[in-house]
């Protein structure tokens, strides 16, 4: 029975009180919008840095798109917004007012670093980029994710270009090999052209912070969202130079490993995969087959991929005598298996709740918690997690702006 999405924060679990991660100690000035650098900047803040999320007067432009609990008539923010902007302070700065670029210029000198994701120059245009920010503050590591990159790290003919995340998947090569077995091509569903380079650009942030508080030494980085993803599609590229093959769709096969697929049960669908001898042969045996783990059609995983529509009718025969539970049941830590699960399933899946992996974040207006994915990192003695909603537009600049004139009387 599906999970009443009314009560569904009560099997989630309650924000941290505060703090925690490895990053504590760290301040980041975030200045991104829409998904790829606030993904990025939800990352290293759930770690514990201290991100500042800077907004222009209007706000991001994510803020109050939807979705929105029906009683919720302040709205703030959204879904949108509230998923990838926690665990952030907020203020309002307005760059195009010269008293609000000082403003940035001081927090830059406090700063470890600073996260954006404009298009090339747009920042140099305000007279806050890189090199001007670096001679204040030499250690400053100035990170930057665009759709094709920046010139300061390799000038394509698309620097200028906008992206989103369906240009990204199409020319990295993602959207070519993802579809059906038909050859009908399909964009990936989750928004991986923003969220992988996302993800490397917090591995490429804490890099160069490591490096800065070891050697003092800041600098400029950036990710193109159509370079991480060709960097993703490492099996089609290699491919294709060892072989000349052009990856096409391959639905949910795999074209070097079988059995290895989504396959149909008595109610539903589920996951299996047995390329490997010992997990083969198990497998055989679970089936009551075990003629099939020395036929030379199905003896080791090449002859299987070889012969892969007959495993494929063979494992077919198999899971559909099964309900998706019964199949879990039998293969489960003998076998590579798991249910396809809806997103409601989440909510009630035992592995999810074990690993803590839904929490319940305070969301002003809405009348509830409302539940995000936790952090998937996971520490023994410095744990991240959420411990602060995403802000209000502005909602902090009292308080940073104390700290600013703090720090200011105490360089005096």
């Amino acid at each position: 029975m599906t999970i009443d999405h009314l009560r569904a924060h009560e099997v989630a679990v309650p924000m941290a009180a505060d703090a925690t991660g490895p990053l504590r100690g760290v301040r980041i000035l975030d200045l991104t919008r829409a998904l790829a650098g606030p993904f990025c900047g939800m990352l290293l803040a759930d770690l514990g840095a201290d991100v500042v999320k800077i907004e222009p007067p209007s706000g991001d432009l994510t803020r109050f798109s939807g979705p929105f609990t029906r009683d919720d008539k302040a709205r703030f923010y959204g879904g949108y917004f509230a998923s990838i902007n926690r665990n952030r302070r907020g203020i309002v700065l307005d760059f195009n007012d010269e008293a609000d670029r000082l403003t940035f210029l001081g927090l830059v000198d406090g700063a470890d670093a600073v996260l954006e994701n404009f298009r090339p120059g747009i920042m140099d245009r305000f007279g806050l980029g890189y090199e001007t920010l670096a001679e204040r503050n030499p250690r400053l590591v100035y990170g930057a994710i665009r759709g094709f990159g920046d010139p300061r790290t390799g000038e394509s003919p698309s620097s200028g270009w906008p992206a989103f995340d369906v240009v990204a998947q199409a020319m990295s090569g993602v959207v070519s090999f993802t579809g059906t077995e038909d050859g009908r091509t399909v964009r990936v569903g989750p928004s991986v052209g923003d969220i992988y380079p996302a993800t490397m650009a917090a591995l490429g942030m804490v890099s160069a912070l490591f490096h800065a508080r070891t050697t003092g030494q800041g600098q400029f980085f950036d990710v193109a969202m159509v370079d991480a993803l060709v960097a993703m599609c490492e099996a089609p590229i290699y491919r294709f130079n060892y072989t000349g093959d052009v990856a096409g769709p391959t639905g949910n096969s795999h074209p070097q490993l079988t059995p290895f697929d989504i396959y149909p049960t008595k109610d539903g669908l589920c996951a299996v995969a047995a390329p490997v001898d010992n997990h083969w042969s198990i497998l055989c045996r679970l089936m009551d087959r075990e003629d099939l783990v020395d036929d030379e059609r199905t003896c080791d995983n090449r002859a299987r991929v070889a012969h892969k529509e007959l495993v494929r009718e063979l494992m077919v025969a198999f899971t559909m005598r099964h309900t998706t539970a019964e199949l879990v049941e039998l293969l489960a830590g003998q076998v590579p298996v798991g249910p396809v699960n809806t997103v409601a399933d989440l909510y009630e899946d035992v592995h999810v709740a074990a690993r803590q992996m839904l929490v319940a974040v305070e969301h002003p207006g809405a009348g509830r918690p409302m539940v995000f994915p936790n952090t998937p990192i996971k520490y023994t003695n410095t744990p991240g997690g959420i411990y602060r909603r995403a802000p209000k537009l502005g909602e902090h600049q009292d308080e940073i702006m104390a700290e600013l004139d703090a720090a200011g009387r105490a360089d005096k």
